[in-house]
């Protein structure tokens, strides 16, 4: 007889296990931003995690068996479903199946899981969360406006210090007026071009000069053939890119110059220009909205204004060395998502943002959502005979709003410490044969220990007024114990 083999116990390549201290920042960030979105009148959706597979258009280049890009599966009458890749093709699919019963425009938020069938790498998975907002039907600039404005309150809430981020915005528009500008008439040309401009950050006015000429190599010794631009329309895109300094309105003259004068340029000038007013009235300046003509993203998708959120502050890598964090969100107008269903153009704009790169975001930011959580208060269990009394405490405990727990092993009385350590417990409650007698309560502050173990020295008034350890009457438990648990530093 042989044995039947154990599986490996393993993790899929490209999914991650979650515990409860990166889950309370996911929550936290979510709760933050769901309070803002909703005070700005969107309301919460919450679509199934598959779609039918022809509903997701262009991630799926094998029609008759569409299993690249996405994880699907076929149905028993036949039809493909795919796990959701964004949030936004079932947006779409919902707008276009209830536009009759639905208000207009129609506002919503929605968050939750996404799936890539894509290739994963160091921080890249196949499933993780993002946050929308969305606002469909309605064409006026004044819509990408407000979507603008939430984003940068919604960073805000979830806990950005204010001035650590900004939201870029520029206009699909003007990029075809600068096009026509540049001399530039096909496709293929337009598509190095901004590509050429979308590395900007990283390789600076020099290299992307190159990559408007012949071309550019790079440290490697390889080329890459460049847009084959003259040298007066390359000084052009340069000064299109270079538009971006100083506040709206000045950005607004100086792109006039470059682009004014073709249709498409002018268009998307006006439509920026009543951004600008928009963002105004809703008191939301130029260090936390700016516009820049470098912003090149979704160039098959985004029709009109396209915004990216960028951390500013200076972050290291895990080698402790200087790097740029970069986006940490972003989306812009889409007008044709919905006509793939109706066939009628249907304006829509919205933003997104994947909630585990904003908490690492909010770590660069020195706020770490996922140091605050805390686990339940731990009643340690040193006489078995006592354990209805121990569930008593642990009862009073949560039923005054308190997370707590009986210790349910058979360790003494040091392991079952380090367990409450290891749960990150605020406090232990410590009940044995004198504090039976005596009817008191011993405390131990967690919090406390682990402060002091730290080094930490910033936080001298917290600690003088705390004391490690503490015997209470037994009335005055739970008192004592709310009071260390709001009491973290």
């Amino acid at each position: 007889m042989t044995d039947t083999p154990r599986p490996e116990a393993r993790a899929p390549r490209g999914f991650t296990d979650r515990r409860a201290r990166d889950l309370t920042a996911e929550r936290k960030i979510l709760a933050a931003v769901a309070e803002v979105y909703e005070r700005y009148g969107f309301e919460a959706l919450e679509t199934g995690a598959f779609e039918y597979a022809d509903a997701l258009g262009k991630f799926l280049p094998d029609a008759d068996r569409p299993n690249e890009g996405v994880f699907a599966l076929q149905d028993d009458d036949e039809q493909w479903m795919a796990l959701r890749y964004d949030l936004t093709a079932p947006l779409a699919r919902f707008a276009a199946q209830n536009w009759e019963t639905l208000p207009k425009p129609f506002r919503r938020y929605a968050f939750g899981p996404v799936w890539r069938n894509e290739k994963p790498g160091p921080g890249r998975y196949r499933e993780f969360v993002q946050c929308d907002a969305d606002t469909v039907g309605s064409a006026r600039p004044e819509a990408d406006a407000e979507i603008i404005a939430m984003a940068v309150a919604g960073l805000e809430a979830a806990g950005l210090p204010a001035g650590s981020a900004i939201v870029k915005i520029n206009n699909r528009k003007l990029l075809n007026g600068l096009m026509t500008a540049a001399g530039v008439t096909s496709e293929g040309q337009k598509l190095v071009v901004l590509r050429a401009v979308d590395k900007l950050d990283r390789l600076g006015p020099d290299g992307v000069r190159l990559l408007l000429g012949e071309g550019r190599k790079d440290e490697s010794g390889d080329f890459t053939k460049g847009a084959g631009l003259n040298a007066a329309a390359a000084e052009r895109v340069l000064a299109f890119t270079a538009a971006g300094a100083g506040d709206r309105t000045g950005t607004l003259d100086r792109l006039a110059n470059v682009v004014g004068g073709s249709a498409e340029g002018d268009e998307g000038l006006a439509e920026l220009a009543a951004i600008d007013r928009a963002l105004t009235g809703l008191g939301v300046g130029a260090e936390r909205a700016a516009f820049d003509p470098s912003v090149v993203r979704g160039l098959e998708y985004y029709t009109g204004a396209v915004f990216e959120a960028e951390l500013l502050l200076q972050t290291t890598d895990e080698k402790g060395q200087p790097m740029r964090f970069g986006s940490i969100g972003g989306g812009g107008r889409y007008d044709d998502l919905v006509a793939r269903f109706t066939g009628e153009r249907t304006p829509a704009t919205g933003f997104s943002f994947g909630v585990t790169r904003l908490a690492a975001a909010l770590k660069a930011a020195g706020r770490d959502l996922a140091a605050d959580a805390r686990g339940p208060v731990v009643v340690l269990v040193l006489d078995q005979e006592r354990m209805a009394d121990y569930m008593a405490v642990a009862g009073e405990l949560r039923a005054a709003g308190i997370a707590a727990e009986v210790y349910l092993g058979t360790s003494g009385m040091r392991p079952q410490m380090k367990y409450a350590d290891r749960r990150l417990s605020p406090a232990a409650v410590i009940i044995g044969g004198d504090e039976f007698a005596a009817g008191t309560v011993t405390l131990k502050d967690l919090d406390l220990g682990r402060e002091l173990a730290s080094g930490v020295t910033d936080n001298a008034a917290w600690r003088a007024e705390r004391p490690g350890q503490m015997t209470v009457p037994r009335t005055d438990l739970v008192a004592a114990v709310r009071k260390i648990v709001e009491a973290q530093p």
